[in-house]
């Protein structure tokens, strides 16, 4: 994956363009993370703003869009190629103004194009 694909759903996440993903579920590798609270899919940098509810002490996250292994609209669940800890340990997301910040949408970037490749499951 590189810095383009990290912001692009893959073609075989499932994802259909215009489909409304809010309220879905998120599951990592190894657990839920939480729920979609808000998408961005109509800038370059697409991406999932996710609610994590106490798990992360009741913060948000972002999660790029090319982490998206998995939508399954039926079930409304979201599957990521992460693990919580690989999520958490990511830059922290406290505002919707970091949304439209390159430095900070970089080191979105740069954090999880750096974790070991993962296969879809």
């Amino acid at each position: 994956m590189d810095r383009d694909d990290i912001w692009s759903y893959a073609p075989r996440s499932g994802h259909r363009e215009g489909q409304v993903l809010t309220g879905f579920t998120v599951e990592a590798a190894d657990g839920t993370i939480g729920h979609v609270d808000r998408q961005a899919d109509d800038i370059p940098e697409r991406h999932l703003v996710v609610d994590t509810g106490v798990w992360v002490f009741g913060k948000s996250v972002l999660v790029p869009a090319g982490l998206v292994t998995h939508i399954d609209s039926e079930a409304e669940r979201i599957t990521v190629a992460s693990t919580r800890d690989e999520i958490r340990s990511a830059p922290r997301f406290t505002t919707d103004r970091e949304t439209l910040d390159s430095a900070y949408l970089e080191s979105v970037a740069a954090h999880h194009l750096g974790l070991p490749p993962r296969q879809a499951t």
